[in-house]
């Protein structure tokens, strides 16, 4: 049998996050940058297949490829290690400075992959800037403009419904994480880590890498997106939410499912002794 019990993926998640906050700069940078480079890739496999089947789920269905591609690896995703690393700071086998380190150097390998990738899609999509009516340019602006402009011509309303859409995307993908290490096969990890994907994906909720690429993306393009509008009414608010719904939703409270209320009554945390089926996942 490949299936890893819950206590024993608990213990897997701590010892995760630990490594993840002990990395070297030049590493969490390499490995921020090919993360998102590979999730700005399945981006737009998605959107390719949006565009010829014109059906949204299709793209949902695809998606995950990247997603597998980085855990597989052992690459980097900011977005699942707001899950790992906090929880590591909680039961102190590392540090709030060391994981906040690891944030920042990984976004900004992030950010260059994703903008790396972004110029040369763009390019392509556009046949070398002479097609800029191509469906796929076209689709980037239109997703560009959503997800920014959109939401700030809702005012306040806007702020927060970005924030709830970003909360429930990165609760299924840290899902995505731990379900990853739920199997020692590698079959078995990529059944078990599609299914959450899929599920934020196909709802359209907001994911901070991937929009690291889209929206870049289509500013290159001709959106009316301008850095502020990325930046205020996207990037950071989706970048808040995203670590509330991976520390709470998937850390706090799945270490709650295996170990009771002890946390939340200010005791001190279980001990989790290291675990030999531990991977350390993106």
């Amino acid at each position: 049998m490949d299936f890893v019990k819950p206590r024993e993926v608990l213990k897997a998640m701590v010892e995760g996050g630990t490594a993840k906050a002990e990395m070297s700069v030049s590493q969490m940078l390499v490995r921020g940058f090919l993360g998102g480079a590979i999730l700005a890739f399945a981006t737009t496999l998605a959107f390719t297949a949006v565009t010829q089947t014109k059906i949204g789920m299709a793209g949902a269905l695809i998606f995950p490829v990247g997603f597998v591609m980085i855990v597989l690896l052992g690459l980097e995703l900011v977005t699942g290690s707001f899950a790992l690393i906090p929880l590591s700071v909680l039961l102190k086998k590392t540090t709030a400075g060391r994981m906040l380190a690891n944030y920042f150097w990984v976004i900004l390998g992030h950010l260059a992959g994703c903008l790396v990738y972004a110029a040369l899609y763009d390019l392509t999509a556009t046949k070398m800037g002479s097609d800029m009516a191509s469906p796929l340019a076209q689709l980037l602006v239109t997703t560009a403009e959503a997800k920014t402009i959109a939401y700030k011509h809702m005012g306040t309303d806007g702020l927060f419904l970005v924030v709830i859409k970003a909360i429930l995307c990165n609760w299924m993908v840290t899902l995505g994480v731990v379900m990853a290490m739920t199997s020692t096969s590698t079959l078995g990890k990529i059944a078990a880590m599609w299914l959450p994907i899929l599920t934020f994906f196909g709802q359209g909720f907001e994911h901070a890498v991937v929009n690291m690429f889209v929206i870049p993306a289509g500013m290159m393009l001709g959106a009316d997106v301008s850095f502020g509008d990325w930046w205020l009414w996207n990037q950071i608010p989706v970048l808040a939410g995203n670590f509330v719904g991976g520390a709470l939703f998937t850390g706090v409270l799945f270490y709650l499912s295996q170990n009771g209320v002890r946390p939340l009554g200010g005791r001190k945390l279980a001990r989790i002794e290291p675990s030999a089926a531990a991977e350390r996942s993106a």
